[in-house]
């Protein structure tokens, strides 16, 4: 069983950063990621990252926002820069067990950008 917990979110303005985290409790964690969901729109890909390090991005995000990971602590950064309000969303982690291959959930954390 894995559990994920959240945080960083806030208000901001736009051109302003904010920085999720996301610690996972249990083992063998995967490749971890952070997706997100607009009010009426399906959730989306964010930026994931392996265990090895490779990322990915949306091409939304990509040159803004940084995604990295402390294997040790089984914790994954988002480091959002050059925020604009249609980043705003509810930002969800996700881990995936490189064992059973099941997928994760945190329980969201809002980002709001205004402008």
């Amino acid at each position: 069983q894995v559990q994920l917990v959240e945080s960083g979110g806030g208000l901001v303005q736009a051109g302003e950063s904010l920085r999720l985290s996301c610690g996972a409790s249990g083992l063998s964690i995967g490749t971890m990621g952070w997706y997100r969901q607009a009010p009426g729109k399906q959730r989306e890909l964010v930026a994931s990252i392996t265990r090895g390090g490779t990322t990915n991005y949306s091409d939304s995000v990509k040159g803004r926002f940084t995604i990295s990971r402390d294997n040790a602590k089984n914790t994954v950064y988002l480091q959002m820069n050059g925020l604009k309000p249609e980043d705003t969303a509810v930002y969800y982690c996700n881990a995936r067990n490189f064992i059973t291959t099941l997928n994760y959930w945190g329980q969201g954390t809002q980002v709001t950008v205004s402008s």
